[in-house]
């Protein structure tokens, strides 16, 4: 089958800069990468094609030839190579490696192409590793050859000179809201995810998980393409706020009221925590605002479950509304007591 114009088969003019060029192949090529269209034959051929024309186009010498003999450049139609082989490559001017022989019958060339990192650099990221190798191999007829088809490695496809290597899944970010007692103390969550599939998963929040935090599911994200790793799934952990308890890193601080007379006088009281009601010595004077430091009675830390941060008890102290006539004789004396010592 005779093959397309490389000049057509790009869609640009024969006056076509090295830009325009450039710019025709990144298009084309991404739009029929085999990637973005698996199983399609067609799509595959053109890939082909496109990147079978931006080789020689972009290559100056190359591209000089083709103008000058067209495809009997390339197809061992020239004559006799004895002659003098244009595509022999030995004067190392990275043209064709190889060349022909034995009357114009294929050999072995390589196309050098230099500038290939480039171009899928830009349109594909990561997806290759290293980029392109520093040439193709060349294979059977037409003077491109070497397409196996899209198989397990990018040697198999371009002659075996650099694996391919298909992209692993990507990681996926989701977000779960969970209570402050579950962060404080762990807990199990069953969610859904729509992502690849759907899927039920149950999922272990860690105790002592802060706000922002994530989980890390491996192996739960984008599913690799042609056997390679999937992603991992990345669960961002919301804590709702607690009505009474404020966290800063491992601490807690809630606010409780004791009697106007155990601050006065000081003696023991009773104390919320998270882990249950402690009871604690106030000292006399205690003043409204001041904080009473309850040791691990924190949240437990990650890295080491040993270890829990504090809680501290900012003290609200509750003056009486209605007081009988014993107390409030008693007030008032206190009140007289404390303007002769001032």
């Amino acid at each position: 089958m005779a093959k397309r114009d490389y000049y057509d088969c790009l869609g640009v003019a024969k006056s076509a800069d090295e830009k325009e060029i450039k710019s025709a192949y990144r298009k084309l090529a991404k739009k029929y990468h085999p990637d973005t269209n698996p199983g399609d034959k067609q799509a595959e051929q053109r890939f082909k094609e496109v990147t079978e024309a931006y080789n020689v186009l972009s290559d100056k010498e190359k591209r000089k030839l083709y103008d000058r003999f067209g495809m009997a450049a390339f197809d061992g139609s020239m004559g006799d190579p004895s002659a003098g082989d244009p595509f022999d490559g030995a004067d190392g001017s990275g043209g064709f490696g190889g060349g022909f022989g034995n009357g114009g019958q294929y050999r072995e060339y390589h196309y050098s192409t230099g500038n290939m990192d480039d171009i899928f650099g830009d349109m594909f990221g990561d997806m290759f590793h290293g980029g392109f190798h520093d040439s193709f191999s060349g294979g059977t007829e037409g003077g491109f050859g070497g397409f196996g088809g899209f198989g397990e490695s990018f040697g198999s496809t371009f002659g075996g000179e650099r694996e391919y290597d298909y992209a692993a899944g990507k990681n996926v970010h989701s977000d779960v809201t969970i209570d402050f007692e579950e962060a404080a103390f762990g807990c199990d969550k069953y969610l859904r995810f729509e992502g690849d599939k759907k899927e039920s998963l149950q999922v272990h929040i860690p105790a002592g998980i802060d706000e922002g935090q994530s989980v890390r599911l491996k192996g739960k994200g984008e599913t690799g393409r042609y056997g390679k790793q999937a992603g991992d799934l990345l669960l961002k952990v919301h804590i709702r706020p607690h009505p009474e308890y404020i966290r800063k890193g491992t601490d807690v601080y809630i606010t409780q009221t004791i009697p106007y007379t155990t601050a006065v006088l000081g003696g023991k009281a009773y104390f919320k925590t998270l882990h249950g009601m402690v009871e604690c010595n106030v000292p006399a004077g205690t003043q409204s605002g001041s904080k009473i430091r309850l040791k691990h009675k924190g949240i437990v830390s990650m890295k080491d479950a040993t270890k829990h941060g504090d809680e501290y008890v900012v003290i609200q102290i509750a003056v009486p509304k209605n007081l009988t006539p014993e107390q409030r004789r008693a007030v008032e004396a206190l009140a007289r007591a404390e303007g002769k010592s001032a």
